[in-house]
């Protein structure tokens, strides 16, 4: 007798830095102190909830945000939280300054890329579908024309029940090779695209014959479906501008194209990006699609040159942008490409186009506050003599550097055979991890030996 063991259930699991961040923890337009994932920043917390307001009544035309704030101040948490609160569907592409330049494509490229996959399209279309639980399946098969020693489906007699109706159906040989390919058995729930005869196999119905109910069965348990058999459907597609502009350049580009391209194209051109916008927007007045302006949130935007800044000053007055939300932790700075002095390193005309948010250092309460919502995240037990140990890291040398201390201490900790970190752990990490401050004291000590 085969001798089998339950093996322990184990999934995939990454932490973010800020995959605790569920909104932004406001209640009738006021900051709660700790709500949502994030704590302190009232004020910027408040503004950023006034611009989730304006984009949910199309009032963001023409205008963007920039997070200005010492680093270590929630900038991104503040934007990750913009997002959350604009809904599940609403995308969000997150780009660092830096990311544009490349040897293969125009920064302009990059950019115009980040925000056209910033902006969804909900397309909804009607079908009409067979649906219901397979009751009984006969496929006839016949000899194949080249192959006459292999057979193949010549059609099929389907039966298919709902609560309120039962109905047998003949299928030709595209719906039979479908159904074989699916692996459709008896209590099986199925549609069948009236059009196109694809099949589409939902899962094992619950009212399933006795006979075809197994003890192991690793298919979803569906309900069996009601109403008629043959009906009309609405299925929803969501996806970007970015990749209709993908599809429509790559069925544009002709047989040749097909054949002898290769790779991709790295570049869109602008008639083929024309021609989506005119596509997209005849949906919308059909009443077939709905464009949801998503979130392009580039850090470091000092990182980016004169030219880049031009292009987004054009951009954010267009008529199919997304949200564009800049952060910088830059003070007055040369702007890249020029030898013009700006506030953040950004040109003064695109300052004037946006609604500016800043960030605060946070006190010693907030750090506190943090490094508790870090440690659940990161499912780290702490002694309050290690956290309160931590909170003095945070103020003395910086949040980052005292949330970075949590998971190795924790490793440490269960390396001794102990379920919480103690302040002890805390100490060696920090021996063994050193802060920038403490960086710069050892180049200083070994300059001499270190590589110029």
């Amino acid at each position: 007798m085969a001798h089998i063991v339950e093996a322990p259930q184990r999934r995939f699991e990454r932490i973010g830095a800020h995959s605790h961040i569920k909104g932004l923890g406001l209640r009738d337009g006021h900051a709660l102190r700790v709500a949502d994932g994030l704590v302190g920043q009232r004020e910027a917390r408040e503004a950023a909830g006034i611009i989730v307001e304006m984009v949910r009544k199309g009032k963001m035309a023409g205008r963007g945000v920039l997070l200005v704030g010492p680093p270590g101040t929630g900038k991104t948490a503040i934007a990750v939280a913009i997002a959350k609160e604009l809904g599940r569907d609403t995308p969000f592409v997150a780009l660092s300054g830096s990311e544009i330049y490349s040897a293969e494509i125009k920064k302009t490229e990059v950019l115009m890329q980040a925000m056209r996959r910033a902006i969804g399209v909900k397309i909804r279309e009607y079908r009409r579908v067979y649906e219901g639980m397979v009751v009984d399946l006969d496929i006839q098969m016949t000899k194949h024309p080249y192959n006459p020693y292999q057979q193949v489906p010549k059609s099929a007699r389907i039966t298919l029940k709902t609560k309120n109706e039962q109905r047998t159906l003949r299928t030709d040989a595209t719906v039979a090779f479908e159904l074989i390919n699916k692996g459709v058995s008896v209590g099986d729930v199925i549609w069948i695209d009236a059009e196109t005869g694809r099949v589409a196999k939902i899962g094992r119905c619950t009212e399933a014959p006795r006979e075809e109910v197994y003890d192991i069965e690793p298919e979803e348990k569906v309900p069996l479906p009601d109403g008629p058999i043959a009906k009309d459907k609405e299925f929803i597609h969501t996806v970007t501008l970015h990749d209709l502009d993908v599809m429509h350049a790559r069925s544009s580009g002709g047989l040749f194209t097909l054949i002898f391209s290769g790779a991709e194209t790295k570049e869109i051109s602008s008639d083929i990006r024309r021609r989506v916008d005119e596509l997209v927007k005849e949906w919308v007045d059909e009443g077939k699609a709905e464009i949801i302006p998503g979130v392009l949130f580039i850090d470091d935007v000092h990182m980016l040159d004169i030219e880049a800044f031009s292009f987004l000053s054009r951009a954010i007055e267009s008529e199919l942008a997304p949200i564009i939300i800049l952060a910088t932790n830059r003070g007055m700075t040369r702007i890249r490409g020029t030898d013009v002095v700006s506030p953040h390193g950004i040109p003064l005309d695109l300052l004037d186009r946006l609604l500016i948010i800043r960030t605060k250092p946070y006190s010693e309460d907030e750090i506190r506050e943090i490094l508790k919502i870090r440690a659940r995240e990161e499912k780290v037990s702490l002694e309050n003599e290690a956290l309160e140990y931590l909170t003095k890291l945070g103020l003395e040398h910086s949040l980052r550097y005292a949330v970075q201390l949590l998971t190795p201490a924790y490793e440490i900790a269960k390396q001794e055979g102990r379920a919480k970190v103690t302040i002890k752990d805390i100490e060696r990490v920090k021996d063994l991890f050193i802060d920038v401050s403490q960086s710069v004291k050892y180049l200083k000590e070994y300059e001499d030996k270190f590589l110029k």
